[in-house]
């Protein structure tokens, strides 16, 4: 997931260098949705982890 956010924040640099406003514009923003879904994601399983008591796999 977080591989997602980092490919869509690099077509966004790319195009935004380029002067593709628009496509940067939408690839910026579909890298801050996918790594604000990852976060939550991330944190959830921290939480879940912790409240079960168990470590997790090697």
């Amino acid at each position: 997931m977080l591989g997602w956010a980092l490919t869509f924040l690099l077509i966004a640099i790319v195009a935004g260098v380029l002067g593709f406003g628009g496509v940067a514009a939408v690839s910026a923003e579909i890298a801050q949705i996918v790594f604000v879904v990852f976060l939550v994601l991330f944190v959830a399983s921290l939480i879940i982890n912790t409240l079960r008591g168990r470590k997790p796999p090697v």
